[in-house]
């Protein structure tokens, strides 16, 4: 966070307790960090990993920002503004898919769905990366990236079921099955 404890609103407190309280799959592991300072006088952010349960391999990576400014901003609809991202790298036969931009587009708006998440003002970029190796390292294989850049307005401080969404969101992309409907997996904070 960006300011002292003694200048922290009660709202922006009451929301970095609803982010802290968020349970998540086990393998989202989630490391809260410093957030942007220049952007909103209050912010935080958090990193994640997804590890794959069996190999302990990286399978996605994101940032999950928040931005508090008590004044609102006009452009964000509201004063807490939240900023994500989320990469990923994708098999062969996804990456080349014409529609992975809208498919990942539409893994974004279904995860806030799902979790009850009504944003304002969203909006976002999904970028496709394609690394091939040349010379020397001509042998490695062809690596594909997807990265899912979104931003919305949540209409007040409990970030909790937006959290979740982001990490249903990361979850996806790094091609986890979901979890059945009732089940609510018990995740760790590291």
């Amino acid at each position: 966070m960006n300011s002292g404890p003694a200048q922290v609103p009660a709202e922006f407190a009451r929301a970095l307790h609803s982010l802290r309280a968020t349970r998540v799959r086990t393998e989202v592991h989630l490391e809260e960090v410093p957030g942007p300072g220049r952007v909103a006088p209050f912010s935080v952010a958090l990193t994640a990993e997804v590890v794959d349960p069996h190999t302990d391999d990286e399978l996605a990576s994101g940032r999950f920002v928040v931005l508090h400014d008590p004044a609102g901003q006009e452009a964000w609809d509201g004063t807490f503004r939240l900023v994500t991202l989320v990469r990923a790298r994708l098999e062969a036969e996804l990456g080349a898919e014409d529609l992975l931009a809208e498919v990942a587009w539409t893994w974004f708006a279904d995860a806030l769905a799902d979790a009850g998440v009504h944003p304002r003002a969203a909006g976002g970029t999904v970028t496709r990366i394609l690394s091939k190796s040349f010379g020397s390292l001509a042998d490695r294989p062809d690596e594909i990236e997807v990265e899912i850049r979104a931003s919305w307005t949540a209409p007040d401080g409990d970030l909790g079921p937006h959290l979740r969404a982001w990490s249903v969101l990361l979850c996806q992309a790094a091609g986890l099955p979901p979890l059945p409907p009732g089940v609510t997996a018990m995740g760790s904070r590291r």
